[in-house]
């Protein structure tokens, strides 16, 4: 049974701040260094001063980003720019955004879940997570006790959805509309009366959840609620034994899963001439050549058809073999691929692209064996042209494209028990961060 519960949210005091798209960002993970800057340069309440602060020169242990960000929210809470509910409450969001030319709307509806422990979880993870980044947003949330950014949830289709659950309360004005800088449009609805409650409440029981975003956020959860018990804490009701989701359909049009592609530094020792021909061992190697009149356009035709070929098997699209050369790899000696994957894992992970891409290439033929020698020679990114413009310019040696995972495998791979590499699904839109927080000081 899933435990999912109303909370007293705390959010922008809409009469201190009549703007709240200034204040507003993504989720800390998808913010560039220049985007940073630009956020904090657009309000000094921009919530990226909590969520994603800057380091400066002379941090130290008393005087930090996580300290900042603590200090910013007293503040912040004191002059009353932010406030707390008055009373528990779920929060419905309407997210709408243009996707290939359409206009596209989804659903969520926002909680407190409760946390299961590393056996039992009460949502189901599809992703590896990075521990260094688990580190940072536990000293974050050490410091200022609050869920900055929600997690993503989301629930298998059912006869009576999200849509009739939550069909009444969006044909209403919403408490807050908000526009980001994607141009995605967030409605926000606050539900707090008892009858409204229970019907969610009730209907959240019977759901499984799976994370979609926001894994990091979750094992945070986990392991600060395990600090907080090691210290003394008994209770199973307390703030720390939830933390804050927002779920939604996975049969929705809106819930989008995009690819995220690599690039590659070849680790010291490797020259490229050796890594082709490791490559060419176990892999077929296609190449194409389009001659386009611009590079995005090129970039866009390669694309296309990595996407036509994944619909008939495990196809990875690599760039910088060759140069000007983009490179379809198709499996060539499935028993020596075989052989580089974990045994552990299912027939199903087995078989998707990201899998092969790691175990395989990243891990086995390039040697990226731990996560110090990932983070020293992995990227990922999101364009695609982005990413060959990195090889082109010698920043990275390699450019790997990845088509996207459909989301019904991504619930699959999460119900055999396994996790994918990290980064191998990106959710689009992203959830706002900023438009309603979840406090750990209840």
């Amino acid at each position: 049974m899933t435990d999912i519960r109303p909370f007293r949210g705390v959010r922008y005091n809409p009469d201190q701040v009549k703007d709240l798209s200034s204040v507003i960002s993504p989720p800390y993970d998808v913010i560039s260094p220049q985007e940073q800057r630009l956020y904090h340069k657009e309000s000094p309440y921009n919530i990226v001063r909590l969520e994603f602060g800057e380091d400066l020169p002379g941090d130290a242990a008393g005087d930090n980003k996580y300290t900042r960000a603590a200090g910013w929210l007293q503040s912040w809470l004191d002059e009353g720019v932010l406030f707390q509910e008055s009373a528990p409450a779920y929060y419905v969001f309407e997210h709408r955004f243009v996707q290939q030319g359409m206009l596209i709307s989804r659903l969520g509806l926002a909680g407190r879940i409760r946390l299961g422990d590393e056996i039992g979880s009460s949502a189901r993870p599809h992703e590896v997570v990075m521990q260094s980044k688990v580190q940072d947003r536990l000293e974050l949330l050490q410091h200022c006790q609050l869920n900055i950014s929600p997690i993503m949830g989301l629930v298998r289709p059912s006869d009576y959805g999200m849509d009739a659950l939550l069909g009444d309360v969006i044909r209403q004005a919403p408490d807050a509309s908000v526009s980001d800088h994607q141009g995605v449009i967030h409605n926000m609805w606050v539900i707090g009366d008892q009858e409204s409650i229970t019907r969610i409440s009730d209907w959240c029981k019977s759901k499984t959840i799976y994370i979609a975003d926001g894994h990091h956020r979750y094992e945070t959860a986990q392991l600060y609620r395990r600090e907080r018990l090691a210290a003394g804490a008994a209770t199973s009701e307390e703030s720390f034994d939830f933390a804050m989701m927002t779920i939604m359909d996975a049969g929705d049009p809106g819930v989008v899963a995009l690819p995220t592609h690599r690039l590659a530094r070849l680790p010291a020792g490797l020259s490229l001439e050796e890594f082709n021909d490791r490559l060419a061992g176990m892999f077929h190697l296609e190449y194409l050549e389009f001659r386009t009149a611009s590079d995005a356009s090129r970039t866009d035709r390669w694309l296309s058809v990595l996407a036509d070929r994944g619909g008939t098997g495990m196809y990875l699209g690599v760039y910088g073999l060759k140069r000007g050369g983009f490179c379809l790899l198709t499996i060539r000696d499935r028993q020596a691929i075989d052989r580089l994957l974990p045994e552990d894992k299912s027939p199903l992970w087995k078989e998707l692209d990201v899998s092969v891409l790691h175990a395989v290439i990243l891990h086995g033929l390039m040697g990226m064996d731990s996560p110090e020698m990932e983070e020293e020679c992995l990227k990922y990114t999101r364009d695609g042209e982005k990413a060959l413009e990195s090889v082109d310019s010698g920043d990275y040696h390699i450019a790997f494209l990845v088509n996207p995972i459909p989301v019904t495998q991504i619930l699959a791979v999460a119900d055999a028990g396994d996790k994918m590499p990290p980064k191998s699904t990106y959710f689009f839109p992203k959830l706002p961060t900023g438009l309603v927080m979840y406090p750990l000081w209840d």
